[in-house]
């Protein structure tokens, strides 16, 4: 089980509903995923006129918890309104937290981030801040009242994976009460287990599911990944060496020779 603000869920993989080739196959994805949490961007879909209407009744078809995010915003500003229409549509506090500082890599701005985290958290709301894999950014998300903190591992749709696995790693060390999300450029499913091994309790992707030729298939390898990853982790990884170790030992076989 892994717990978000005291709600516990037995699926540690979180997953977007953007970008499918059809709504039936997004749903279809996120059963197969086994995703108790889906995130949905309330400013693509109030674009698109569906809130209240057909894609909102598909959300709730699937029996999950609607996770809304501020994806596209670029302000403080922004970012504060918007949530607050995502509580108001959506009836829940809680939100996930962008604010994007360059078109290009689509890579947060810190400085917004955690200023608006602040903002967010005095207004009661619970946040699930997407970030980079800084460290002080997110010791200051965390002292701002961030109870989740979600780095990415690669820019957003990259499927580059772990590029960073020391500061990843770094973050579970120096923040082990927090609940850690690896978030953006996973584009494998080993790429999930890599950040479940590593003590990360959850990953959020939606591109490499939902762009896959078969985004069941891959929703459901990725499953798979996530409770091999974790498994292993609380099972005790073995540690990487500097030199061989024989799995058959050799000493008291008549192949071993005492040296004189």
């Amino acid at each position: 089980m892994v717990a978000f603000y005291g709600k516990q869920f037995s699926s540690r993989l979180l997953i977007g509903t953007a970008a499918y080739p059809s709504p039936a196959i997004m749903q279809d994805a996120v059963r197969a995923a086994g995703a108790e949490i889906v995130t949905v961007s309330l400013r693509r879909e109030s674009a698109g006129g569906r809130i209240g209407g057909a894609f909102w009744s598909l959300i709730r078809e699937l029996g999950v918890t609607v996770l809304p995010n501020t994806a596209g915003c670029r302000s403080v500003r922004e970012v504060v309104t918007t949530a607050q229409l995502a509580r108001e549509l959506f009836g829940t506090s809680w939100i996930k937290l962008e604010v994007i500082g360059d078109d290009e890599t689509l890579q947060p701005d810190v400085v917004g981030l955690v200023e608006a985290a602040a903002l967010l958290v005095k207004d009661a709301f619970e946040v699930f801040p997407y970030c980079t894999e800084d460290l002080t950014v997110a010791l200051r998300l965390r002292d701002a009242g961030c109870g989740v903190i979600m780095p990415w591992a690669a820019p957003i749709g990259s499927a580059r994976g772990l590029l960073n696995r020391d500061a990843l790693r770094l973050l579970r060390t120096r923040l082990p009460d927090a609940t850690l999300v690896v978030d953006a450029g996973l584009g494998a499913p080993s790429h999930a287990a890599d950040a479940l091994e590593l003590g990360y309790d959850a990953v959020l992707l939606n591109t490499a599911v939902a762009k896959a030729g078969d985004s069941v298939g891959m929703a459901r390898a990725f499953r798979l990944a996530v409770d091999a990853g974790r498994l292993a982790y609380e099972s005790g990884l073995m540690g990487p060496r500097d030199f061989a170790t024989p799995s058959t030992p050799v000493v008291g076989t008549p192949f071993w020779h005492a040296v004189s």
